[in-house]
């Protein structure tokens, strides 16, 4: 850091020290400095309460508790001139107690600080005055988990660093500052910079830590997914074995929102799928090529009486424009994740999948036979 020389247009290098060659403390110097100017670590707080100690069951104490525009705490800790590798824990510790403060006991602890610093101050008085002078009523302190921590040192050892790095991924809101003192002649000045994460790069890490968040938690999602999907597959091929049909026999559960069996034509498929909004049997009709799938499934409309005669009931007939494949299917509502609504799908599904079966087998064997003798001599078609 230097200071500039305006009488020579120049710059004279300030001496970096250490608080402790200065002969400064923890709690007497750097906690007063922050109490009385807490704009120094780049935003508007208010502290309610030093050298905090109201938690159940130990005698531990938070150096400084502060409110943040947005009404969450934040646990401000001061480590001097090294941060010491445990100071991560700690603060964790107190967020975790102090997630628990409701809005009476932070008003409660303001004023007991009040009472010592401004004696005849009223607490929701101020706090109102903080937040934009609503009415105390209307303001809202803690909620959740929006507790937030600021670490400051002189220096942060790599355990701590990585820590919090590691921590920020989890959305844990929180800072570390670098205070460094310096020195030139009798003047001393004292350099507060913010360097996890590093202003500019704040919004950016945020965002990269809720990507993170999503990524983990769909994850898990996606665990969670693919095992009720099994099962409930599982449930499914098993009443459709209870059926006279063979059609799944061969056939083993997936995770995913669909399972199939072969028709006995190549691209022509009698799937089952399932999602949160729905369950279905459907015939699939998706060969290679778009203009073949069109043919085959308007030659399954020119029968479509016929089908549903056999089938016992309406189907429906999708063309999916815009999309290669074709298909008829029934369907009912139903959601695959919850399971008080399995019995009901799965008795829907297999029974639509037995009577499609038998519906679609012979005009699906005719058709084929007919579109095999259009094509060129010695291509197979399958």
């Amino acid at each position: 850091m230097y200071r500039i020389n305006r009488s020579s247009n120049s710059i004279q290098r300030l001496e970096e020290k250490s608080f402790s060659g200065l002969g400064f403390r923890e709690r007497e110097h750097l906690q007063e400095w922050i109490a009385k100017q807490p704009g120094v670590l780049g935003e508007d707080l208010l502290i309610i309460q030093k050298e905090f100690s109201g938690f159940n069951d130990t005698q531990e104490r938070l150096d400084l508790l502060a409110l943040d525009k947005q009404g969450a705490l934040v646990i401000i800790e001061n480590k001097l001139d090294d941060s010491g590798r445990d100071v991560t824990w700690q603060a964790l510790k107190y967020a975790s107690y102090c997630s628990r403060l409701s809005k009476s006991n932070i008003a409660n602890i303001y004023q007991q600080y009040l009472d010592r610093s401004q004696p005849g101050t009223k607490a929701e008085d101020l706090l109102s005055e903080f937040f934009d002078n609503q009415d105390f009523a209307d303001i809202t302190l803690n909620k959740g988990v929006t507790q937030r921590i600021m670490l400051i040192a002189a220096n942060f050892r790599k355990e701590v660093t990585s820590t919090v790095l590691w921590l920020l991924n989890f959305k844990v809101r929180l800072h570390c500052f670098r205070a460094t003192p310096y020195a030139m002649g009798d003047e001393l000045f004292l350099n507060v910079e913010q360097i996890i994460p590093t202003q500019d790069t704040e919004e950016y890490m945020i965002g990269m830590a809720e990507k993170a968040q999503d990524d983990i938690e769909d994850q898990v999602e996606q665990k969670h997914r693919h095992v009720i999907r099994r099962e409930f597959w599982g449930r499914i091929i098993e009443a459709m074995n209870a059926t006279p049909s063979s059609l799944y026999q061969s056939i083993s559960p997936g995770d995913s929102s669909w399972i199939g069996a072969g028709s006995g034509v190549g691209g022509i498929g009698l799937h089952f799928v399932a999602t949160r909004q729905y369950g279905r049997a459907e015939l699939y009709i998706d060969r290679p090529d778009k203009a073949e799938n069109e043919y085959i499934f308007e030659q399954f409309m020119a029968r479509r009486e016929e089908i549903e005669n056999v089938f016992g009931g309406v189907l429906e007939w999708e063309p999916l424009e815009g999309r290669k494949a074709c298909r008829i299917k029934a369907e009912t509502p139903g959601n695959i994740f919850d399971r008080e609504q399995w019995e009901s799908m799965i008795q829907f599904m297999v029974d639509s999948m037995y009577r499609l079966e038998l519906a679609v087998k012979g005009p699906l064997r005719e058709i084929w036979t007919a579109r095999r003798s259009q094509l060129a001599p010695g291509v197979v078609g399958e």
